[in-house]
């Protein structure tokens, strides 16, 4: 694809001081705490002027997106300059407020813009604000050099796209999971960050929580002895299955405002059908990866960190039926680890749609195996507590030995303010998570138990199986 640069307008601020301050934020490594929204002009006492604050842009403002924006909204560190969809105005789009239920709701470019200028409004004594450009094309937006920080909130299969354009422009990024639709993209887009130098977060809030770390120090305290298998069910789907065993069919016009072969992105070129998109693009093979690639990133971060897990030695997964175009009902995978230092190999199993897998001994009847299943030598435990809770009470708070966060989006916010890594950064945690999770897809793809030698990036039993470890782009895109 060929840069924007030449031939895309942008309202680019293209200047000396724009650059100082992105050099002062990337190696601000201290800085004082405000509570103050801050004026559009000036700083003043109790605020952060213009030239301390990270300006970032939303690309992706649907429902997950608008989430991630009002989350960033609510840090005077940080100023919103602009937001990116390839939808103008629709409805449609799910709500992640679990506070008010997953009810439909309008989004894209215009309603986020409207909701930045709104919040940053209420502080100015005007009542109004003006300061966020709405735009279709990231490329656009990406050209700008005032913006330090990207956040992505777009379907699975522009996520890498976006990304490593974001990271070869050395913006902080903050990516929805999956990072990528591929293992290869993945794979490179953790190497792109490594070399990038800037701060990354995944989308995986959970990551975040004090559970997360209780898992690990209830392992690393021994509770349950060494850990040989662990086992991840996931609910049925939250989105709705889709309508078709096969692709629906062609003829429906595209609704005015939306950028159809910008959705598409490098995808393959199909017939718009609402059937794909505001909402159930995860459906389809095309554009999502299932809840294997979506969820896994929340639900083996723990798992990855607690047993300290690199690359597996195999992968093989079974499903319900798959027509090739719509992701199954249900998946079962398998994920074969070796050891590590003085942990011994582990297989971590993985459940979607509803599959459960069997009931331990030792648990309470009424009690449910909806969480992570850990099986040691010496116990099980779900999640973070030792079964049954009787054992747990006997146990108590394991020692504490890691920090605690601050919260999964001010952990970004510090990272790109010169503090520690977010605990979800691509180069040490969120790379690997994202490339392990879609393999699973790969082995369900092949059909067959795979070999995977992660340093080298290839399956070693089947030469056949390497060609999903990435797809070929259509014709004008490029990693």
């Amino acid at each position: 694809m060929k840069s924007p640069a030449s031939d895309l307008r942008t309202n680019a601020v293209r200047t000396s001081t724009t650059l100082s301050r992105r050099r002062f934020l990337q190696g601000a490594a201290t800085a004082a705490a405000f509570t103050i929204v801050p004026r559009h002009v000036l700083g003043g006492a109790g605020r952060i002027a213009p030239s301390g604050k990270i300006t970032l842009a939303a690309i992706g403002t649907g429902g997950q997106g608008l989430q991630n924006v009002q989350a960033f909204l609510e840090f005077p560190e940080v100023q919103v300059v602009a937001v990116c969809d390839v939808n103008r105005e629709g409805a449609g789009y799910i709500s992640w407020n679990w506070d008010k239920g997953k009810a439909n709701n309008v989004a894209g470019r215009e309603p986020a813009r409207r909701f930045v200028e709104e919040y940053y409004g209420r502080s100015q004594r005007s009542g109004t604000y003006r300061g966020c450009n709405a735009y279709t094309d990231y490329r656009e937006l990406l050209a700008r050099e005032d913006i330090d920080a990207v956040m992505v909130a777009t379907p699975d299969h522009t996520h890498a796209v976006i990304a490593m354009a974001a990271l070869k422009r050395r913006k902080h990024l903050y990516c929805e999971k999956p990072l990528a639709y591929s293992a290869y993209e993945a794979r490179q887009l953790t190497q792109a960050a490594r070399e990038a130098g800037v701060a990354t977060q995944l989308g995986n809030q959970g990551q975040a929580t004090i559970e997360a770390r209780l898992t690990c120090e209830m392992i690393w305290s021994g509770a349950i002895g060494a850990v040989r298998e662990v086992h991840v069910p996931i609910s049925p789907r939250f989105w709705k299955q889709a309508l078709f065993d096969g692709r629906p069919p062609a003829g429906t016009p595209v609704p005015p405002g939306l950028d159809w072969d910008l959705w598409l992105g490098p995808a393959p070129a199909r017939p718009y059908h609402p059937a794909y998109c505001p909402w159930s693009w995860r459906n389809w093979w095309d554009f999502g990866t299932g809840q294997l690639g979506d969820l896994g990133c929340h639900r083996m971060s723990a798992v990855f960190k607690a047993l300290k897990l690199g690359h597996p030695v195999s992968i093989e997964a079974s499903s319900t039926h798959d027509n090739g175009e719509v992701y199954p009902l249900g998946v079962l995978a398998r994920f074969e680890f070796p050891a590590r230092g003085d942990q011994p190999p582990v297989t971590v199993h993985w459940y979607d749609g509803g599959l459960k897998p069997a009931r331990p001994p030792g648990i309470e009847p009424h009690r449910s195996i909806g969480q992570n299943l850990f099986i040691g030598d010496k116990g099980v435990m779900l999640d973070y507590r030792l079964v049954p809770e009787a054992k747990m009470k006997e146990f108590g708070r394991p020692r504490e030995m890691l920090p605690r966060s601050p919260g999964h989006y001010r952990e970004f916010v510090d990272a790109c303010r010169g503090g520690p890594p977010a605990g979800a950064n691509l180069v040490d945690h969120a790379g690997l998570l994202s490339e392990v999770c879609v393999l699973g897809n790969v082995a369900l793809r092949a059909g067959k138990k795979i070999a995977w030698d992660g340093p080298n990036f290839k399956v070693t039993n089947d030469s056949a199986a390497n060609r999903l470890l990435h797809r070929e782009y259509r014709a004008g895109w490029s990693l």
